[in-house]
């Protein structure tokens, strides 16, 4: 059995992750896709406000995913869209 994700620099809220999802636009089934997280893990972590009972692969495999489609999880607990150069590469 894996353990469950401590507080630390790779923490997100169920909220941040709610958000980052939404103003991304993706759908449940297309974070799902893209974590390897499944549909149901993804529900439950983003009913709770605070940090989410999840494993840490499970966790940080949302992260990468929110933050390799253009999300940038901000220390105070927001979230903005990655902002993009001059050229339209992410920055």
């Amino acid at each position: 059995m894996q353990a469950q994700f401590a507080c630390d620099s790779m923490t997100i809220m169920g909220s941040q992750i709610r958000a980052a999802r939404a103003l991304l636009r993706l759908t449940l089934q297309d974070l799902a896709t893209a974590s390897g997280v499944s549909v149901a893990t993804i529900i439950r972590a983003e009913k709770v406000d605070g940090e989410p009972t999840m494993t840490r692969a499970n966790l940080a495999a949302l992260r990468r995913a929110l933050e390799d489609a253009g999300a940038v999880f901000l220390p105070d607990g927001g979230v903005r869209p990655r902002k993009l150069s001059g050229e339209g590469h992410p920055t």
